[in-house]
Protein backbone atom coordinates (compact mmCIF):
# COMPACT_ATOMS: atom_id res chain seq x y z
CA UNK A 1 0.00 0.00 0.00
CA UNK A 2 3.04 2.23 0.61
CA UNK A 3 4.75 1.90 -2.52
CA UNK A 4 1.55 2.64 -4.38
CA UNK A 5 1.27 5.73 -3.22
CA UNK A 6 4.94 6.29 -3.03
CA UNK A 7 4.61 5.34 -6.81
CA UNK A 8 1.52 8.10 -7.56
CA UNK A 9 3.50 10.79 -5.47
CA UNK A 10 6.00 10.49 -7.51
CA UNK A 11 4.27 10.64 -10.89
CA UNK A 12 2.24 13.96 -9.79
CA UNK A 13 5.30 15.26 -9.12
CA UNK A 14 6.54 14.72 -12.54
CA UNK A 15 3.54 15.79 -14.21
CA UNK A 16 3.81 19.14 -11.83
CA UNK A 17 7.71 19.82 -12.87
CA UNK A 18 6.65 19.31 -16.52
CA UNK A 19 4.41 22.06 -16.41
CA UNK A 20 6.46 24.41 -14.51
CA UNK A 21 9.53 23.78 -16.80
CA UNK A 22 7.62 23.85 -20.00
CA UNK A 23 4.97 26.44 -19.83
CA UNK A 24 4.81 27.52 -23.50
CA UNK A 25 4.75 24.19 -24.95
CA UNK A 26 1.64 23.00 -22.42
CA UNK A 27 -0.32 26.43 -23.42
CA UNK A 28 0.42 25.83 -27.21
CA UNK A 29 -0.40 22.26 -27.42
CA UNK A 30 -4.01 23.60 -25.96
CA UNK A 31 -3.64 27.27 -27.69
CA UNK A 32 -2.97 26.63 -31.07
CA UNK A 33 -4.84 29.23 -33.45
CA UNK A 34 -6.74 28.06 -36.90
CA UNK A 35 -6.12 30.05 -39.39
CA UNK A 36 -8.91 30.47 -42.07
CA UNK A 37 -7.96 31.78 -45.55
CA UNK A 38 -10.90 32.07 -47.89
CA UNK A 39 -10.68 33.48 -51.54
CA UNK A 40 -13.14 36.70 -51.93
CA UNK A 41 -12.56 36.97 -55.75
CA UNK A 42 -15.81 38.19 -58.12
CA UNK A 43 -18.61 39.90 -58.41
CA UNK A 44 -19.93 41.09 -54.34
CA UNK A 45 -23.50 39.79 -55.21
CA UNK A 46 -25.73 36.59 -53.81
CA UNK A 47 -23.41 34.14 -54.75
CA UNK A 48 -20.65 35.71 -52.77
CA UNK A 49 -22.30 36.81 -49.97
CA UNK A 50 -23.92 33.15 -49.42
CA UNK A 51 -20.47 31.86 -50.19
CA UNK A 52 -19.36 34.34 -46.95
CA UNK A 53 -21.93 33.24 -45.05
CA UNK A 54 -21.30 29.69 -44.82
CA UNK A 55 -17.41 30.23 -44.38
CA UNK A 56 -18.34 31.93 -40.94
CA UNK A 57 -21.45 29.33 -40.46
CA UNK A 58 -18.39 27.12 -41.10
CA UNK A 59 -16.00 28.55 -38.64
CA UNK A 60 -18.83 28.86 -35.87
CA UNK A 61 -17.98 30.73 -32.15
CA UNK A 62 -14.38 29.64 -32.15
CA UNK A 63 -13.03 32.46 -30.48
CA UNK A 64 -9.11 31.27 -31.32
CA UNK A 65 -9.86 31.55 -35.02
CA UNK A 66 -8.27 33.81 -37.39
CA UNK A 67 -10.15 34.36 -40.72
CA UNK A 68 -8.63 36.41 -43.77
CA UNK A 69 -10.53 36.84 -46.72
CA UNK A 70 -8.05 37.56 -49.94
CA UNK A 71 -10.22 39.89 -52.24
CA UNK A 72 -9.87 40.89 -55.66
CA UNK A 73 -13.67 42.77 -56.60
CA UNK A 74 -14.68 45.39 -59.28
CA UNK A 75 -17.75 45.76 -56.97
CA UNK A 76 -21.26 44.72 -57.01
CA UNK A 77 -24.72 44.94 -54.87
CA UNK A 78 -24.95 47.00 -52.19
CA UNK A 79 -27.54 44.77 -50.01
CA UNK A 80 -25.07 41.64 -50.00
CA UNK A 81 -21.93 44.41 -49.47
CA UNK A 82 -23.85 45.48 -45.94
CA UNK A 83 -24.80 41.73 -45.68
CA UNK A 84 -20.96 40.73 -45.48
CA UNK A 85 -20.01 43.96 -43.37
CA UNK A 86 -22.84 43.15 -40.77
CA UNK A 87 -21.08 39.20 -40.69
CA UNK A 88 -17.65 41.13 -39.71
CA UNK A 89 -18.97 43.78 -37.34
CA UNK A 90 -20.92 40.65 -35.28
CA UNK A 91 -17.76 38.27 -35.73
CA UNK A 92 -15.62 36.81 -32.35
CA UNK A 93 -12.94 36.21 -33.57
CA UNK A 94 -10.53 38.43 -36.19
CA UNK A 95 -11.22 39.03 -39.42
CA UNK A 96 -8.65 40.47 -42.18
CA UNK A 97 -9.10 41.53 -45.52
CA UNK A 98 -6.35 41.09 -47.46
CA UNK A 99 -6.25 42.58 -51.08
CA UNK A 100 -4.27 40.36 -53.58
CA UNK A 101 -2.56 38.93 -55.45
CA UNK A 102 -0.79 41.93 -57.15
CA UNK A 103 -2.96 43.59 -59.87
CA UNK A 104 -5.91 42.63 -57.26
CA UNK A 105 -8.15 45.32 -56.65
CA UNK A 106 -11.11 46.13 -53.83
CA UNK A 107 -13.41 48.46 -55.97
CA UNK A 108 -16.68 49.75 -54.97
CA UNK A 109 -18.39 47.15 -52.28
CA UNK A 110 -14.68 46.26 -51.82
CA UNK A 111 -13.62 49.27 -50.82
CA UNK A 112 -16.38 48.84 -47.85
CA UNK A 113 -15.58 45.75 -46.72
CA UNK A 114 -11.83 46.24 -46.35
CA UNK A 115 -12.91 49.06 -44.01
CA UNK A 116 -15.25 47.01 -41.72
CA UNK A 117 -12.58 43.96 -41.19
CA UNK A 118 -10.82 44.17 -38.16
CA UNK A 119 -7.22 44.16 -39.81
CA UNK A 120 -7.10 45.69 -43.43
CA UNK A 121 -4.35 44.71 -46.04
CA UNK A 122 -2.81 45.18 -49.04
CA UNK A 123 -0.33 43.36 -51.16
CA UNK A 124 2.39 45.50 -53.76
CA UNK A 125 0.64 46.39 -57.04
CA UNK A 126 -2.62 46.89 -56.05
CA UNK A 127 -5.92 49.29 -54.98
CA UNK A 128 -8.63 50.36 -53.76
CA UNK A 129 -11.02 52.69 -53.38
CA UNK A 130 -13.73 53.75 -56.74
CA UNK A 131 -16.70 53.55 -54.35
CA UNK A 132 -19.34 55.98 -55.52
CA UNK A 133 -22.44 54.19 -55.61
CA UNK A 134 -24.98 53.63 -58.52
CA UNK A 135 -28.29 53.07 -59.02
CA UNK A 136 -29.68 48.96 -60.32
CA UNK A 137 -30.29 51.24 -63.72
CA UNK A 138 -27.16 52.65 -63.44
CA UNK A 139 -27.43 56.01 -62.43
CA UNK A 140 -25.73 58.40 -60.29
CA UNK A 141 -26.67 58.75 -56.95
CA UNK A 142 -27.46 62.21 -56.23
CA UNK A 143 -30.25 63.57 -57.45
CA UNK A 144 -33.55 63.13 -55.64
CA UNK A 145 -34.29 63.25 -51.98
CA UNK A 146 -34.33 59.34 -51.73
CA UNK A 147 -30.88 58.92 -53.65
CA UNK A 148 -29.44 61.44 -51.23
CA UNK A 149 -30.68 59.23 -48.39
CA UNK A 150 -28.75 56.65 -49.75
CA UNK A 151 -25.42 58.28 -50.43
CA UNK A 152 -25.86 59.94 -46.59
CA UNK A 153 -26.43 56.22 -45.28
CA UNK A 154 -23.20 54.94 -47.18
CA UNK A 155 -21.10 57.77 -46.06
CA UNK A 156 -22.42 57.15 -42.83
CA UNK A 157 -20.96 53.47 -42.39
CA UNK A 158 -17.80 53.91 -44.84
CA UNK A 159 -16.98 56.55 -41.59
CA UNK A 160 -18.07 54.65 -38.85
CA UNK A 161 -16.20 51.66 -39.45
CA UNK A 162 -12.55 53.65 -40.61
CA UNK A 163 -13.40 55.06 -37.05
CA UNK A 164 -14.29 51.99 -35.12
CA UNK A 165 -11.06 50.55 -36.96
CA UNK A 166 -8.91 53.31 -36.36
CA UNK A 167 -8.50 54.36 -40.14
CA UNK A 168 -8.59 57.83 -41.66
CA UNK A 169 -12.15 58.21 -42.58
CA UNK A 170 -11.97 61.50 -44.74
CA UNK A 171 -10.07 59.37 -46.86
CA UNK A 172 -12.61 57.05 -46.67
CA UNK A 173 -15.44 59.23 -47.63
CA UNK A 174 -13.70 60.84 -50.31
CA UNK A 175 -13.10 57.31 -52.00
CA UNK A 176 -17.56 57.27 -52.17
CA UNK A 177 -18.05 60.65 -53.04
CA UNK A 178 -15.19 61.55 -55.30
CA UNK A 179 -14.57 57.89 -56.56
CA UNK A 180 -11.39 58.29 -55.38
CA UNK A 181 -8.91 55.29 -56.08
CA UNK A 182 -5.49 54.93 -54.17
CA UNK A 183 -2.42 52.31 -54.47
CA UNK A 184 -1.62 50.13 -51.85
CA UNK A 185 0.98 52.40 -50.97
CA UNK A 186 -0.84 55.70 -50.79
CA UNK A 187 -3.47 53.81 -48.87
CA UNK A 188 -0.87 52.58 -46.74
CA UNK A 189 0.27 56.19 -46.23
CA UNK A 190 -3.51 57.94 -45.49
CA UNK A 191 -3.89 55.58 -42.95
CA UNK A 192 -6.73 53.74 -45.24
CA UNK A 193 -5.07 49.99 -44.44
CA UNK A 194 -3.35 48.83 -41.54
CA UNK A 195 -0.27 47.39 -43.17
CA UNK A 196 1.40 46.36 -47.08
CA UNK A 197 2.33 42.37 -47.29
CA UNK A 198 3.42 40.91 -50.20
CA UNK A 199 2.77 37.05 -49.25
CA UNK A 200 0.90 35.54 -46.68
CA UNK A 201 3.82 34.87 -44.79
CA UNK A 202 4.49 38.37 -44.48
CA UNK A 203 0.68 38.37 -44.02
CA UNK A 204 0.98 35.86 -40.95
CA UNK A 205 4.25 37.94 -39.28
CA UNK A 206 2.14 41.29 -39.18
CA UNK A 207 -0.50 39.70 -37.69
CA UNK A 208 1.27 38.64 -35.04
CA UNK A 209 0.93 40.43 -32.01
CA UNK A 210 -1.17 43.16 -33.04
CA UNK A 211 -3.93 44.60 -31.09
CA UNK A 212 -7.46 44.85 -32.72
CA UNK A 213 -11.15 45.58 -31.14
CA UNK A 214 -13.56 42.98 -31.14
CA UNK A 215 -17.52 43.60 -30.39
CA UNK A 216 -15.68 46.21 -27.71
CA UNK A 217 -13.23 44.34 -25.90
CA UNK A 218 -9.14 44.41 -26.87
CA UNK A 219 -7.44 41.22 -28.24
CA UNK A 220 -4.00 40.44 -28.79
CA UNK A 221 -3.50 37.94 -32.18
CA UNK A 222 -0.93 35.79 -31.04
CA UNK A 223 0.73 33.45 -34.06
CA UNK A 224 3.34 31.43 -32.06
CA UNK A 225 1.50 28.29 -32.81
CA UNK A 226 -1.36 28.15 -35.67
CA UNK A 227 -2.38 25.71 -38.86
CA UNK A 228 -3.88 27.17 -41.76
CA UNK A 229 -7.24 25.79 -43.40
CA UNK A 230 -8.00 26.75 -46.98
CA UNK A 231 -12.24 27.26 -47.40
CA UNK A 232 -12.53 27.65 -51.22
CA UNK A 233 -15.79 28.03 -52.59
CA UNK A 234 -18.34 24.25 -53.92
CA UNK A 235 -19.05 24.26 -57.17
CA UNK A 236 -22.60 25.39 -56.63
CA UNK A 237 -20.78 28.42 -55.68
CA UNK A 238 -18.67 29.03 -58.74
CA UNK A 239 -20.86 28.14 -61.10
CA UNK A 240 -23.50 30.67 -59.99
CA UNK A 241 -20.50 33.38 -59.17
CA UNK A 242 -19.54 32.61 -62.60
CA UNK A 243 -23.18 33.44 -64.37
CA UNK A 244 -22.40 36.88 -62.39
CA UNK A 245 -19.70 37.80 -63.98
CA UNK A 246 -20.35 40.55 -66.37
CA UNK A 247 -18.76 38.62 -69.74
CA UNK A 248 -21.13 35.72 -69.35
CA UNK A 249 -24.53 38.08 -68.72
CA UNK A 250 -23.59 39.67 -71.76
CA UNK A 251 -23.06 36.53 -73.81
CA UNK A 252 -25.84 34.68 -72.36
CA UNK A 253 -28.43 37.62 -73.24
CA UNK A 254 -26.81 37.75 -76.86
CA UNK A 255 -27.43 33.95 -77.18
CA UNK A 256 -30.86 33.89 -75.65
CA UNK A 257 -32.14 36.49 -77.49
CA UNK A 258 -30.80 35.36 -81.23
CA UNK A 259 -32.16 31.62 -80.59
CA UNK A 260 -35.32 32.84 -79.53
CA UNK A 261 -35.18 34.34 -82.59
CA UNK A 262 -34.43 31.66 -84.93
CA UNK A 263 -37.27 29.54 -82.85
CA UNK A 264 -40.14 32.13 -83.77
CA UNK A 265 -38.64 31.86 -87.49
CA UNK A 266 -38.01 28.65 -88.01
CA UNK A 267 -39.53 26.19 -85.62
CA UNK A 268 -37.81 23.52 -84.29
CA UNK A 269 -39.26 21.41 -81.73
CA UNK A 270 -38.84 24.18 -79.36
CA UNK A 271 -35.60 23.04 -78.79
CA UNK A 272 -33.69 26.42 -79.84
CA UNK A 273 -36.56 28.08 -78.20
CA UNK A 274 -36.07 26.42 -74.64
CA UNK A 275 -32.85 27.08 -74.56
CA UNK A 276 -32.86 30.68 -75.67
CA UNK A 277 -35.11 30.99 -72.40
CA UNK A 278 -32.62 29.33 -70.19
CA UNK A 279 -29.78 31.78 -71.37
CA UNK A 280 -32.02 34.39 -71.10
CA UNK A 281 -32.94 33.83 -67.33
CA UNK A 282 -28.94 33.24 -66.67
CA UNK A 283 -28.27 36.74 -67.89
CA UNK A 284 -31.12 37.93 -65.83
CA UNK A 285 -29.45 36.50 -63.16
CA UNK A 286 -26.55 37.75 -63.82
CA UNK A 287 -27.64 41.70 -64.83
CA UNK A 288 -29.46 41.60 -61.46
CA UNK A 289 -26.07 41.84 -59.71
CA UNK A 290 -24.54 44.28 -61.78
CA UNK A 291 -25.18 48.10 -62.44
CA UNK A 292 -26.37 47.74 -66.07
CA UNK A 293 -27.24 51.02 -68.79
CA UNK A 294 -30.80 49.29 -69.71
CA UNK A 295 -30.46 51.94 -73.30
CA UNK A 296 -27.11 50.01 -74.14
CA UNK A 297 -29.28 46.29 -73.18
CA UNK A 298 -32.16 47.98 -75.63
CA UNK A 299 -29.79 49.03 -78.32
CA UNK A 300 -28.18 45.38 -78.20
CA UNK A 301 -31.60 43.50 -78.16
CA UNK A 302 -33.41 46.11 -80.65
CA UNK A 303 -29.96 45.22 -83.13
CA UNK A 304 -29.95 41.69 -82.86
CA UNK A 305 -33.90 41.35 -83.65
CA UNK A 306 -33.34 44.20 -86.48
CA UNK A 307 -30.59 41.86 -87.92
CA UNK A 308 -32.93 38.39 -87.79
CA UNK A 309 -35.96 40.48 -89.08
CA UNK A 310 -33.57 41.34 -92.09
CA UNK A 311 -33.16 37.83 -92.61
CA UNK A 312 -36.69 37.23 -92.45
CA UNK A 313 -37.95 39.23 -94.95
CA UNK A 314 -35.38 39.18 -97.06
CA UNK A 315 -33.46 42.51 -97.09
CA UNK A 316 -30.17 41.40 -97.87
CA UNK A 317 -28.47 43.85 -95.46
CA UNK A 318 -30.54 47.05 -96.02
CA UNK A 319 -31.72 46.99 -92.63
CA UNK A 320 -28.57 44.64 -90.63
CA UNK A 321 -26.03 47.47 -91.16
CA UNK A 322 -27.66 49.70 -88.50
CA UNK A 323 -28.89 46.46 -86.66
CA UNK A 324 -24.94 46.03 -86.10
CA UNK A 325 -24.51 49.64 -85.58
CA UNK A 326 -26.78 49.45 -82.55
CA UNK A 327 -25.70 46.30 -81.85
CA UNK A 328 -22.00 46.87 -81.61
CA UNK A 329 -23.17 50.84 -79.51
CA UNK A 330 -25.12 48.57 -77.17
CA UNK A 331 -22.69 46.47 -75.96
CA UNK A 332 -20.41 49.70 -75.51
CA UNK A 333 -22.64 51.26 -73.72
CA UNK A 334 -24.23 48.12 -71.46
CA UNK A 335 -21.88 49.04 -68.25
CA UNK A 336 -21.00 52.10 -69.20
CA UNK A 337 -22.33 53.77 -66.00
CA UNK A 338 -21.12 56.29 -63.42
CA UNK A 339 -18.98 54.02 -61.38
CA UNK A 340 -19.86 50.85 -63.27
CA UNK A 341 -17.13 51.69 -65.84
CA UNK A 342 -15.28 48.89 -63.90
CA UNK A 343 -17.54 46.44 -64.86
CA UNK A 344 -17.20 46.52 -68.33
CA UNK A 345 -17.23 43.51 -70.73
CA UNK A 346 -13.44 43.00 -72.09
CA UNK A 347 -12.98 45.45 -75.64
CA UNK A 348 -11.33 42.17 -77.08
CA UNK A 349 -14.14 39.47 -76.02
CA UNK A 350 -16.96 42.31 -77.22
CA UNK A 351 -15.53 42.76 -80.59
CA UNK A 352 -14.41 39.48 -80.90
CA UNK A 353 -18.17 38.34 -80.21
CA UNK A 354 -19.56 41.06 -82.65
CA UNK A 355 -17.19 40.34 -85.40
CA UNK A 356 -17.72 36.45 -85.07
CA UNK A 357 -21.82 37.15 -85.70
CA UNK A 358 -21.00 39.32 -88.34
CA UNK A 359 -19.68 36.39 -90.13
CA UNK A 360 -22.44 34.21 -89.32
CA UNK A 361 -24.94 36.30 -90.63
CA UNK A 362 -23.12 37.81 -93.85
CA UNK A 363 -22.84 33.89 -94.64
CA UNK A 364 -26.50 33.27 -94.23
CA UNK A 365 -27.24 36.58 -96.05
CA UNK A 366 -25.11 34.65 -98.91
CA UNK A 367 -27.10 31.95 -99.11
CA UNK A 368 -30.39 33.87 -99.02
CA UNK A 369 -28.97 36.31 -102.12
CA UNK A 370 -28.22 33.22 -103.73
CA UNK A 371 -31.58 31.55 -103.27
CA UNK A 372 -33.10 34.76 -104.25
CA UNK A 373 -31.10 35.03 -107.89
CA UNK A 374 -31.44 31.22 -108.66
CA UNK A 375 -33.62 30.70 -111.10
CA UNK A 376 -36.69 28.17 -110.04
CA UNK A 377 -36.20 24.38 -110.96
CA UNK A 378 -38.15 21.45 -110.16
CA UNK A 379 -35.29 19.23 -110.69
CA UNK A 380 -36.98 17.71 -114.01
CA UNK A 381 -35.81 20.50 -116.12
CA UNK A 382 -34.93 19.29 -119.18
CA UNK A 383 -36.11 16.13 -119.36
CA UNK A 384 -38.66 15.11 -122.10
CA UNK A 385 -41.79 13.41 -122.06
CA UNK A 386 -45.12 12.32 -124.83
CA UNK A 387 -48.50 14.15 -123.69
CA UNK A 388 -51.31 11.60 -122.82
CA UNK A 389 -54.05 14.32 -122.96
CA UNK A 390 -54.40 17.27 -124.95
CA UNK A 391 -52.04 20.39 -124.34
CA UNK A 392 -53.68 23.88 -121.97
CA UNK A 393 -57.07 22.11 -121.25
CA UNK A 394 -58.18 20.82 -117.46
CA UNK A 395 -56.62 17.90 -116.37
CA UNK A 396 -53.20 17.43 -118.90
CA UNK A 397 -50.99 15.27 -118.12
CA UNK A 398 -48.01 13.68 -119.47
CA UNK A 399 -45.75 10.45 -117.40
CA UNK A 400 -41.87 11.29 -116.08
CA UNK A 401 -40.05 8.82 -114.08
CA UNK A 402 -43.23 6.92 -113.54
CA UNK A 403 -45.53 9.80 -112.39
CA UNK A 404 -48.27 11.57 -113.14
CA UNK A 405 -47.71 15.08 -113.94
CA UNK A 406 -50.09 18.09 -114.89
CA UNK A 407 -48.60 20.28 -117.47
CA UNK A 408 -49.20 23.84 -118.63
CA UNK A 409 -47.44 25.39 -122.13
CA UNK A 410 -47.44 29.34 -123.60
CA UNK A 411 -50.06 29.64 -125.94
CA UNK A 412 -47.52 31.02 -128.42
CA UNK A 413 -46.30 27.26 -129.06
CA UNK A 414 -49.60 26.92 -130.91
CA UNK A 415 -52.12 23.99 -130.28
CA UNK A 416 -50.43 20.54 -129.38
CA UNK A 417 -52.05 17.24 -129.39
CA UNK A 418 -51.79 13.80 -127.55
CA UNK A 419 -48.18 12.58 -128.33
CA UNK A 420 -46.62 15.46 -128.98
CA UNK A 421 -43.02 15.49 -127.36
CA UNK A 422 -42.48 18.21 -124.79
CA UNK A 423 -39.67 18.96 -122.59
CA UNK A 424 -40.10 20.23 -119.09
CA UNK A 425 -38.85 23.96 -118.81
CA UNK A 426 -39.81 25.05 -115.23
CA UNK A 427 -42.33 24.29 -112.49
CA UNK A 428 -44.71 26.33 -110.81
CA UNK A 429 -46.38 24.79 -107.08
CA UNK A 430 -47.15 21.19 -108.71
CA UNK A 431 -47.38 21.86 -112.03
CA UNK A 432 -44.81 21.75 -115.28
CA UNK A 433 -44.01 24.29 -117.36
CA UNK A 434 -43.27 22.59 -120.95
CA UNK A 435 -42.33 23.18 -124.25
CA UNK A 436 -42.80 21.52 -127.65
CA UNK A 437 -39.94 19.32 -128.96
CA UNK A 438 -41.37 18.27 -132.25
CA UNK A 439 -45.01 17.51 -133.42
CA UNK A 440 -46.18 15.12 -135.02
CA UNK A 441 -48.72 14.64 -138.10
CA UNK A 442 -51.75 12.87 -137.08
CA UNK A 443 -52.48 10.57 -139.84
Amino acid sequence: MRNKIFHRGVFFLSCAFALCAFPGAAAGALNVRTVYIAPMSGVIGVPMEEYVEHVFADIGNDKNAVLIFKMDTPGGLVDSMSQIMSLIAESEFPVAVWVAPSGARAASAGAFIVQAAHIAAMAPETNIGAAHPVTGRGEDIEDSEMDRKIMNDLLAKMRSFAQERGRNAETAERMVLDSVSLTAREAFEQYVIDFIASDEKELLEKLNGREVKIKGRETVISMDNYEIRTVDMNFRFRVLEVFSRPDMAYLALMAGIILIVMEIKAPGGFVLGVTGGILLLIAAYGLRVLPVNFAGVALLVGGIIVIMADLTVGGIGILAVPGFIAMLAGSILMYRTPGGALLNVSAGFMFGLTFASGIVFFLMFRAVYKSVRRKPSSGLTGERAKVLERVCGAGDMVILHGEYWRVSCDKTYGTLAPGDEIEVIGMESMTLLVKPVKKIESV
